[in-house]
């Protein structure tokens, strides 16, 4: 099943789409695809729901998200790229919630941002309260997966010393969507195929299954350091193909279109603009 949130930012509503890919509210249902909803999505028809009119704005699925973790280098080519050692264990950092926008929002360079880049990411968002998990029964806290953007200030991130969070949270660096798709309709989640295109250019294209660290590898290792609430996204991780590893480095720039996708889960596409 797939889930959405559609509306202006803030105010946004639940739904789903049905077999045709037509959207429904489900705001008679649930007040929100949040909290405690995650654990128990709605199992019914969605011909069922009233219709949606017009082409509303699609919000991330996902509501009242709690925390939002990156999983860096997780891609063995990636880190080839980068000049980088593959990790011994996950590489974790924050993106602040703050970030987080709708699957085709404007992403918004930053005031002296010279080095922002892309990074096409399956998201992993949790259902249910997850502690001491092992992996065999990790993918059991899953709600669904969905696509994110993981715009990243390479300058913030990597010369400014400190943590990537830094390069991680700029406003409109977390685009998500534009649905959570559930578990039972995605099927294999380390067999998915992801694709960037900057300005019609193939970028980045990659599988889940180059992950050095699996799905449920990061859901067990995260478990054991923090608890995960329902409503965390997890991003696992970007294929190669990003701006700082190419020779000359290219980066987003006001004007640039990115469209992102990534198998069974949606697309997006974002209009690159500069905060005045």
């Amino acid at each position: 099943m797939k889930f959405v949130r559609f509306g202006e930012p803030g105010s946004e509503k639940p739904g789903m789409l049905d077999a045709d890919g037509t959207l429904r509210d489900l705001s008679g249902v649930v007040d929100d695809i949040a909290g405690d909803v995650l654990a128990n999505l709605p199992q019914l028809d969605a011909t069922s729901l009233p219709l949606v009119e017009g082409n509303p704005r699609l919000g991330p699925p996902v509501g009242r998200v709690g925390k939002f973790i990156g999983i860096g280098l997780n891609y063995k080519d990636h880190a080839e790229e980068a000049g980088l050692r593959l990790p011994r264990e996950p590489i974790v950092f924050m993106k602040a919630t703050s970030c987080i926008s709708g699957p085709n929002d404007p992403v918004i360079l930053p005031r002296n941002s010279v080095k922002s880049d892309w990074e096409v990411e399956l998201g992993v968002v949790i259902g249910k309260h997850a502690k001491y998990v092992s992996e065999a029964h990790a993918l059991d806290y899953v709600a669904g997966y969905c696509v994110v953007n993981d715009v990243s200030e390479r300058e913030f991130q990597a010369e400014r010393s400190g943590q990537w969070t830094k390069g991680k949270s700029c406003d409109t660096f977390g685009p998500i969507g534009p649905w959570l798709v559930t578990p039972d309709e995605v099927g294999d989640v380390q067999n998915l195929a992801l694709s960037l295109n900057l300005n019609g250019k193939r970028m980045q294209t990659g599988t889940t299954a180059a992950m050095v660290f699996s799905v449920a590898h990061i859901i067990s290792y995260l478990s054991d350091m923090m608890s995960l609430h329902p409503g965390d996204v997890i991003a696992t991780g970007t294929p190669p193909g990003v701006g700082m590893g190419m020779d000359p480095k290219l980066f987003l720039k006001a004007g640039d279109i990115m469209e992102l996708e990534i198998e069974g889960l949606g697309q997006q596409r974002q209009h690159v603009m500069q905060d005045a």
